[in-house]
């Protein structure tokens, strides 16, 4: 399985933090470079509106996986950090270029795992 963290996953830490407007929430240099690299902008964004839910924004931690299942078809899984189901969706089609993808939500900010 070709991971993106491998290749957009080389940040420790951040330089810049961006506005995912209007929802304020931040994301950090490498899942900025992780949605123009992989012209995946879309994952930001379907990750920010689940945020809208209550018992999703309460979970200050959030681990997003997604994931290849077959061909083009994916699936996206939320857990609280503990592996934990918080929430997941089936993504019919996406011409995403790798088999998974982990990007942390953590109070607030979107964050490649080893940016944290």
């Amino acid at each position: 399985m070709k991971n993106a963290n491998h290749f957009f996953g080389s940040h420790n830490g951040s330089e810049n933090f961006y506005c995912h407007k209007p929802s304020l929430i931040l994301y950090t240099d490498g899942v900025k470079e992780l949605a123009e690299g992989c012209g995946a902008y879309w994952l930001i964004d379907l990750i920010v509106s689940y945020q809208c839910h209550r018992e999703i924004n309460l979970e200050r931690f959030q681990v997003w996986d997604l994931k290849r299942v077959q061909d083009n078809v994916f699936t996206i899984l939320a857990t609280d950090g503990n592996h934990n189901k918080v929430t997941s969706q089936e993504i019919p089609f996406s011409d995403f270029p790798y088999d998974l993808a982990t990007i942390w939500l953590v109070d607030g900010c979107l964050m490649l795992p080893s940016e944290y």
